[in-house]
C-alpha cells in the first residue's frame, strides 16, 4: 500500500504540519489520485477564528485544499469513465460538511474524490495548469446552471445562440474567467466587468464587452453594455459587487436574479436572499453542485472534452509557488496579499 503524506491543519488556529497519513482506500463512486500539483484558494487561507463562520462543522485534525491534478491509482466500485493511469483534474471535498473526512482534502499525496467531480485533461494540460480549475469552475457553475440560482441550460460543444446577455461581475477573477467561459458555452454573449488591465485576458476567454468596475457611473457604464440584449442572469463576485449588480439589473430587460459569490457573504445572507427593487439574489455555495445533475454534467460530460477541443481553457495563469507540501503555507501567506488573474500552485 502506498505510504501517504499530508499538510496537516492539527486544530483551529494552529500551524499547519507536514506529516504522515493513512492511505485511504477509494469506496464506491469514489477514485484515489496521486497527487501532482493543488492550487490554492481565499478560503484556504482563512484564518482560523474563521472556521467558526464559515467552516463551523469542520473535524480536526483536518486536511484542507479544493483543487488537485495527478494521476488516478485506484478506482471504486461502481466507477466507469476513469482508470487507473488518467490525467485529471477535480474537486476534493473533504471540507463539505456532509463529508467531513481528512482524506478527501488536497493537500495530501494520496486523495480520495468523487469520480463525479472529476476530469480528465489532456495530454499536452499541464498538472499545475490543470490544478486552477476546480473549485472556482464548480463555484461559477454552481451559480450559472442550478435551478436554485440563475437555472440557465448547461453547456455544450456547440450551443445554440440564445440571443441573451449574462453579466460578470468580475471577469477577472478565478471564479469570474470560469463564469465566462461557461457562459458562452452555454450560448449566451457575456459583458464583464474587470480592472483596464485585464481586459484582454477576459476578453480572450469570451466576453464580448469588459467594462472597468471603478468610478461611480460603473453602473450606468454595464448598463450601456449590456444595451437592448435581454439579461438572463448574473454573476455577482467579489467585494462590493451585490450593490453594483442591484444597480444595473433592476434597470435593464430580462431575468432580474442575481447569484453571488463573495468573501463573508454567508454574514449577510439573510439581508440579501430576499427581492430588493424586484431582483432575487442567492448565495453560491461552490460544493453543492457534487449532490445534484450539474456536477456530472459539468465533470464528466462538459470538461474532458471542451478542454481536449480547446474550447475552454484552463484559467487563470498558475503561478507555481515551489515543490512539496511544505510550501503550501508560504502559498497560504503570498495568497493573503492578493493576486490578479492569476492562480497560486504548488506541484508535490
Amino acid at each position: 500500500m502506498p505510504q501517504n503524506n499530508a499538510l496537516w491543519l492539527p486544530r483551529r488556529g494552529a500551524r499547519f504540519e507536514v506529516g504522515p497519513a493513512p492511505y485511504t482506500p477509494p469506496g464506491p463512486g469514489e477514485i484515489v489520485v496521486r497527487t501532482r500539483a493543488v492550487a490554492i484558494n481565499p478560503v484556504d487561507a482563512i484564518p482560523g477564528f474563521a472556521y467558526r463562520i464559515v467552516l463551523p462543522w469542520l473535524t480536526f485534525p483536518a486536511v484542507i485544499g479544493g483543487d488537485v491534478a495527478g494521476e488516478v491509482v485506484e478506482v471504486g466500485a461502481d466507477v466507469t469513465g476513469l482508470e487507473p493511469g488518467d490525467r485529471v483534474t477535480g474537486m476534493a471535498t473533504g471540507l463539505e460538511a456532509d463529508r467531513d473526512r481528512a482524506a478527501e482534502g488536497a493537500f495530501q499525496e494520496y486523495v480520495v474524490l468523487l469520480a463525479h467531480m472529476v476530469s480528465t485533461i489532456p495530454d499536452d494540460l499541464s498538472f499545475e495548469q490543470a490544478a486552477v480549475l476546480p473549485l472556482t469552475l464548480s463555484t461559477a457553475a454552481t451559480g450559472l446552471f442550478q435551478a436554485d440560482h440563475l437555472g440557465l441550460p448547461l453547456p455544450t460543444p456547440d450551443p445554440p445562440d440564445r440571443g441573451e446577455t449574462v453579466l460578470v461581475w468580475g471577469g477577472s477573477t478565478s471564479v469570474g474567467g470560469n463564469a465566462v467561459q461557461l457562459a458562452r458555452g452555454a450560448g449566451y454573449r457575456v459583458v464583464a466587468t474587470a480592472s483596464p488591465h485585464n481586459f484582454d485576458h477576459v476578453r480572450s476567454l469570451g466576453a464580448a464587452e469588459v467594462v472597468d468596475y471603478h468610478g461611480r457611473d460603473a453602473a450606468d457604464r454595464v448598463v450601456a453594455a449590456i444595451g437592448g440584449s435581454p439579461l438572463a442572469g448574473t454573476l455577482a463576485i467579489g467585494s462590493g459587487s451585490v450593490p453594483k449588480t442591484l444597480a444595473v439589473a433592476s434597470r435593464v430587460p430580462g431575468r432580474r436574479r442575481i447569484a453571488a459569490a463573495q468573501p463573508a457573504f454567508a454574514t449577510r445572507a439573510q439581508l440579501l436572499l430576499r427581492r430588493r427593487h424586484g431582483v432575487h439574489v442567492s448565495a453560491i455555495w461552490g460544493g453543492t453542485l457534487k449532490d445534484n445533475e450539474v456536477g456530472p454534467a459539468i465533470y464528466r460530460d462538459y470538461l474532458p472534452t471542451a478542454l481536449a477541443t480547446k474550447t475552454f481553457r484552463a484559467a487563470p495563469e498558475a503561478v507555481v509557488v515551489g515543490d512539496g507540501l511544505d510550501r503550501i503555507p508560504v502559498a497560504l501567506d503570498r495568497i493573503r496579499r492578493g493576486v490578479s488573474a492569476q492562480k497560486l500552485v504548488v506541484r508535490i
